[in-house]
């Protein structure tokens, strides 16, 4: 029988999406991979690491953005905001699922405090929403903005032979780009610039220790 979900609900739904995600079988993604199709060339060993490196990072980008978005429909006020939050989450496990496949082939892991960036993460999405959901979508864009100036220097650090990690890339890039409209259309603030500041020192923070544990 169906029913709306309570408060306590969707608290007890969010703990154990956190969970799977953290400790449980690599996700599944609803589209296929985009370096289905890829050559997979064999790549030298410093090309492997530097690619291998940089998805590295990529993962925990979207291990980020799951915790985000889920910090945000928790705490978001408006059913409509938080069903685009959860289809924008949809898509981001598209990409976790497309990365965390492509650090395995490259032959190294996944970052070893994701569940550090985790809890950061779904703690900032948690307060963006309780600001107020136009606040909260402003956040989501101005985090999607960076996000795909992020990827577009990912595209020109990876190796050019590196066909599965760039398709991939790519594909991200133009979802996130999709993800920041769609916060926009439905009526984000425009946040101001001591915040966006402090995003990029954070995210900053995050690729850095990444990328190399």
């Amino acid at each position: 029988m169906d029913r709306s979900l309570s408060s306590l609900d969707r608290v007890i739904a969010t703990i154990d999406q956190g969970m799977r995600l953290l400790f449980g079988p690599p996700p599944t993604a609803e589209r296929a991979n985009p370096a289905a199709t890829a050559p997979d060339v064999d790549l030298s060993t410093a090309d492997r690491e530097v690619a291998g490196r940089l998805m590295r990072v990529n993962h925990s980008g979207e291990i980020c953005a799951q915790a985000l978005y889920q910090g945000q429909a928790l705490t978001a006020r408006a059913d409509d905001v938080r069903e685009k939050l959860e289809r924008s989450a949809q898509e981001e496990n598209d990409h976790l699922a497309w990365t965390e496949e492509r650090v395995h082939e490259l032959e190294t892991h996944t970052s070893y405090l994701n569940p550090l960036w985790y809890t950061g993460s779904f703690a900032l999405g948690a307060l963006a929403g309780l600001a107020g959901d136009r606040w909260s979508l402003g956040f989501l864009a101005e985090t999607e903005r960076q996000v795909v100036e992020h990827l577009t220097g990912h595209l020109a650090r990876l190796p050019a032979e590196d066909q599965r990690s760039r398709v991939i890339v790519e594909k991200m890039r133009e979802d996130e780009g999709h993800h920041a409209t769609v916060a926009i259309e439905a009526g984000a603030f425009d946040l101001p610039g001591p915040i966006k500041s402090l995003m990029r020192v954070t995210a900053r923070v995050m690729t850095v220790t990444a990328h190399w544990v």
